[in-house]
């Protein structure tokens, strides 16, 4: 009869059990594991999870796109400042003329010691009809001017009075806002007609009365008002619009008495041309002036196209070195939501753990956290765009400051906020794709 030897059982008790998941954790868990499809079905099935996280902090998560969100406002309003102030000072730019060259007389030397420049007295009218047979040169106007005390009735006030031809007025873009310019047989009569600056009009005509027609005297000699010129504000030469123009031989004869001018004005047909054409005139007028090579020139060339050129790179330097400062925050806010990430995925670490378990791969979970981290940035991006936007606009009517929405810098603040949250989320969600879901169970 055999005997039946029986084997006892040994059972394997782990160490330490793993930690309990309750059925609600499991559900809401299983329903987040991508599904089995393609990568970008993958990707898609990602984007309800990262609403829900971050809907589940709502507090944390606008307070963490607070940095993006006064990044891209502060782009915005300061490039829109500084574009207003740029389209500003090209404006009163514009009303130097383009293309024009000035003409001033050298400096003097009085007992061997220099007067300045434009002091001398070498630049006459005919120096300007000789400049006029140049080609290239479309207009040109000699000018005398100089300080003049105006009366008209019980008022009176000192300005700037320059004599001109009709040419200046279109070589330096002004315009007549009420009654009209002088002609060139006003010149050639020498005839006692003047146009006003808007400052020389509030001035005299206080009550708002109409200039025209109206009797001045320009250092006790009568003129009348024949028009009124159009405001152009202030320029590099300070205030545009406190002036009086009356034709050239009028104010050369009757008020000046001089033989030499004080500059002469000209219009270049192009601004290529100007090179060309500042050459010319230099050649002729060493001729004109009889100076002997190695003397120095009795006069100066200026181009209007160099200091608008040179304001302008001014402007525009300022402009982006303020954007740049204003962009630094940006980084700020990049900063601030990695560093909220990394807190995110300690938190979740066990859930982290339970979806690496049942079957999600370390690229869906890191998927899941570098699109909260781009929709963080992505929505602070776009409130900053709403506050810039109405910070930018409000600025004229709050602080009488110029400004321009720069839809560019709007773009492109845009972009970058996506781009800084797509940089600063990569490394919370590669950390949270490395996770080993054993650990993350355990992690409580």
């Amino acid at each position: 009869m055999s005997t039946t030897t029986l084997q006892p059982t040994l059972a394997v008790v782990p160490a330490q059990a793993p930690a309990v998941v309750d059925a609600a954790d499991a559900f809401a868990v299983l329903a987040e594991v991508p599904p089995s499809g393609g990568q970008s079905a993958r990707m898609l099935s990602a984007f309800p999870s990262a609403v829900a996280a971050l809907r589940a902090n709502m507090a944390r998560s606008l307070l963490t796109a607070l940095g993006i969100i006064i990044g891209v406002a502060a782009v915005i309003a300061i490039v829109a400042l500084g574009e207003g102030a740029s389209a500003q000072v090209a404006g009163q730019l514009a009303g130097l003329g383009v293309n024009v060259l000035t003409i001033q007389p050298g400096s003097s030397r009085t007992g061997g010691a220099s007067t300045g420049a434009g002091s001398s007295t070498s630049l006459k009218a005919s120096d300007a009809d000789a400049i006029a047979t140049i080609p290239g040169v479309t207009a040109i106007s000699p000018v005398v001017s100089g300080n003049v005390q105006v009366i008209a009735g019980s008022q009176n006030w000192s300005t700037r009075a320059q004599g001109v031809l009709p040419a200046y007025l279109t070589i330096n873009a002004w315009t007549i806002s009420q009654g009209a310019a002088f002609t060139l047989d006003d010149n050639t009569n020498a005839a006692n007609v003047a146009l006003i600056g808007q400052t020389v009009y509030t001035n005299l005509f206080p009550n708002g009365q109409s200039p025209i027609g109206q009797a001045i005297q320009i250092r006790n000699v009568p003129f009348t008002v024949i028009g009124l010129l159009t405001s152009k504000g202030s320029g590099a030469g300070g205030n545009q619009d406190d002036v009086i123009m009356i034709p050239f031989n009028t104010g050369q004869v009757r008020l000046f008495g001089s033989s030499s001018i004080n500059q002469i004005v000209l219009q270049v047909a192009d601004a290529s041309q100007i090179p060309t054409v500042t050459a010319d005139i230099t050649t002729l007028l060493t001729q004109l002036h009889r100076l002997s090579p190695g003397q120095p020139a009795d006069f100066t060339i200026q181009s209007n196209n160099d200091v608008i050129s040179r304001v302008s790179s001014v402007t525009s330097t300022l402009t982006t070195l303020l954007g740049g400062v204003a962009a630094v925050s940006l980084v700020v806010g990049g900063i601030g939501i990695m560093n909220i990430m990394l807190v995110s995925v300690t938190e979740r670490t066990r859930e982290i753990g339970i979806r690496l378990a049942i079957g999600a791969q370390p690229s869906d979970v890191m998927t899941q956290f570098l699109i909260e981290a781009v929709m963080l940035s992505i929505i602070g991006g776009f409130i900053g765009i709403l506050i810039g936007s109405g910070v930018a606009l409000a600025m004229p009517y709050v602080a009488g400051w110029t400004t321009v929405l720069p839809w560019q810098a709007i773009l492109l603040a845009y972009g970058v906020s996506a781009v800084i949250g797509m940089f600063f989320g990569i490394y919370p969600a590669r950390r949270a794709s490395l996770l080993d879901p054993i650990t993350a169970l355990r992690y409580e």
